[in-house]
């Protein structure tokens, strides 16, 4: 299908239009499940038509209109908005789904290095002399003092205990002397392929590693899946306070399916199998997955035996990804065409050679697969670009629905044109304008600081396909809409105010078209009539409220099929 999909997204699609025939009426006297009344309705339909009652019946919309509605419909449990916004649930594109192990702390959770110093202690003292401690989600500018944490700082605190914590975004880490001793890293050690370890003004390691941290890392005892299966599905409850009733899991594989020949590769973290398992137990309490699988080599693809689009409306197979192209700002390493603001010669570093990623998206396209890859720099997406569309020419697939993950660096305009012809979208993630503006500001030239993670050039101009994701930093919709359509980082600073879209254009791209990516947009996504009753009250009016008042959006009560799956502690019924 050689389109961009823009009409979709903007809703102005003609065919759509047509096959919407408006609020539903029926006869009088039919009975609804649930019926919610009295306030703004965002349909989220291809004309973003706004109603003011739904009813629900089995789990999906039976009905939308106005006030006559009540008249043709009736429900024991009959929920007065009063005011209030119901709109379709948010849709994360893009997540990664993490497990506390019990050697790990919560970086994200302390406000400065002292305060991290004080949690590694107590960790410490908690685990005994000689144990790792990890950790994920420290974010320097969340902090206090604005500056990387060191290995002298991680030493103070525990100078016993091997430590490696890992930056929001999973691009870098700092660990300390004692990791590094372990790891036998020293100011001779060479940097591994595609990683950067980071020496200070002596030459002596930081103890700041880039994207290669595995060469740490690998030395901590791993986890037993079933003690992290609580906090997994912890996790994937806490999706729910942020209104988001559907999300593509960004980490997910197939190591624990057998294959003969192949060892299995099961680790601790989430499959197909065991995400299958958990949504056996729990899934009514929810939201609704599509599952990234991280290429596990022809072999096993072929014994496994399905692809793209299995599974069901609770768990389903989604694309071949993310496997990394290229690193990220977090590193920062993603690769990039020109140099690094104030690092003459420094662009990055790409993961593969052309003929390696070829073979990925080959193999990938051979078994049926959809293709949703990370890249981030343009050099990365440049790369890519040609090996989707070299594989689509080889083997032409019919609404195959590729993508890129990210897309934080516009590529040159032929590159954004051969996207066009060949039907490739985008899962972006335009939070990472707010949370990382401290790292763009400090990496990129005026050019591309001005147009990192750009919505408005290549939709409404070169015609591609976008939907909105939060990658982690952070998983909150809200910050994504608020960056989007003021295009303001923390400092209020506007980048790239020609980047920006609608409110309404946002919202669809957080909700509607992450259900186009999954082929689940004749289901769910929108409020209309047949679909999925996935849906979320908003205390104020997401179209109305001052710019600021965006990132504290109240979700007052989040639904899956119908069911509450969420309920703010007092907000009204």
């Amino acid at each position: 299908m050689k389109v961009g999909r823009r009409d979709i997204l903007l809703g102005g699609s003609a065919a759509l239009a047509a096959a919407y025939a408006g609020p539903a009426r029926a006869a009088p006297g039919q009975t609804a499940d649930m019926i919610l009344h009295g306030g703004q309705v965002l349909t989220v339909d291809p004309k973003f038509r706004k109603a003011s009652a739904v009813a629900v019946k089995g789990g999906k919309i039976a009905a939308v209109g106005g006030p006559e509605l009540l008249k043709d419909w009736s429900s024991v449990n009959t929920i007065d908005l009063a005011g209030r916004t119901l709109m379709p649930g948010f849709n994360d594109a893009h997540v990664h789904i993490y497990a506390i192990a019990p050697r790990a702390i919560e970086p994200d959770k302390t406000k400065s290095i002292i305060e991290l110093q004080d949690v590694l202690r107590a960790k410490a003292a908690s685990l005994g002399k000689g144990e790792w401690i990890t950790g994920y989600g420290w974010d320097e500018a969340q902090w206090t003092e604005k500056r990387n944490p060191t290995r002298a700082d991680l030493d103070k605190a525990t100078p016993d205990n091997p430590v490696v914590l890992t930056r929001a975004g999973s691009h870098s880490a700092v660990v300390n002397s004692r990791a590094l001793e372990l790891a036998h890293i020293t100011r001779a050690t060479p940097d591994p392929q595609a990683g950067i370890i980071e020496k200070d003004a002596s030459g002596e390691p930081n103890g700041i590693i880039r994207e290669r941290f595995d060469i740490v890392s690998r030395l901590v005892p791993g986890d037993r899946f079933e003690t992290l299966r609580e906090s997994y599905v912890q996790a994937l409850k806490n999706l729910l306070p942020l209104g988001i009733t559907s999300f593509q899991s960004a980490s997910t594989g197939i190591g624990d399916e057998p294959v003969d020949g192949e060892p299995v590769r099961d680790g601790s973290g989430l499959t197909w199998r065991r995400m299958r398992g958990i949504y056996d137990q729990f899934g009514a309490d929810l939201p609704r997955a599509t599952l990234y699988i991280n290429f596990p080599g022809e072999a096993r693809m072929k014994a496994f035996g399905k692809k793209s689009g299995d599974g069901d409306d609770r768990v389903r197979l989604g694309p071949i990804g993310e496997n990394l192209v290229d690193g990220g700002f977090t590193g920062p390493t993603a690769w990039l065409l020109a140099d690094y603001k104030g690092q003459p010669g420094f662009r990055g570093k790409g993961r593969f050679t052309d003929e390696e990623l070829q073979k990925i998206v080959d193999t990938s396209n051979e078994y049926g697969w959809q293709m949703g890859l990370h890249a981030i720099g343009d050099a990365a997406i440049v790369q890519t670009v040609k090996a989707y569309a070299a594989s689509l020419k080889k083997r032409p697939r019919t609404d195959h629905r590729w993508f890129l993950c990210h897309f934080t660096i516009m590529p040159p305009d032929d590159t954004m044109k051969t996207m066009h012809d060949n039907a490739i979208m985008i899962a972006q993630q335009p939070n990472f304008l707010y949370n990382l503006e401290a790292r763009y500001e400090a990496t990129l030239d005026d050019w591309r600081l001005e147009h990192n993670n750009p919505i408005a050039t290549p939709v409404k101009k070169h015609g591609l396909f976008m939907a909105f994701s939060s990658d982690n930093l952070p998983i909150d919709p809200r910050v994504a809409i608020y960056a989007a359509t003021t295009r303001k980082g923390p400092s209020g600073r506007v980048h790239g105010i020609e980047e920006k879209v609608s409110r309404e254009e946002a919202i669809r791209m957080h909700t509607a078209n992450g259900a186009h990516l999954s082929w689940e947009e004749k289901t769910k996504g929108t409020l209309e009539v047949g679909k999925l009753a996935d849906m979320v009250i908003l205390k104020q009016d997401p179209l109305k409220v001052v710019d600021s008042e965006l990132l504290t959006l109240d979700v007052d009560a989040t639904y899956v099929g119908g069911k509450m799956a969420y309920k703010r502690p007092g907000a009204r019924a």
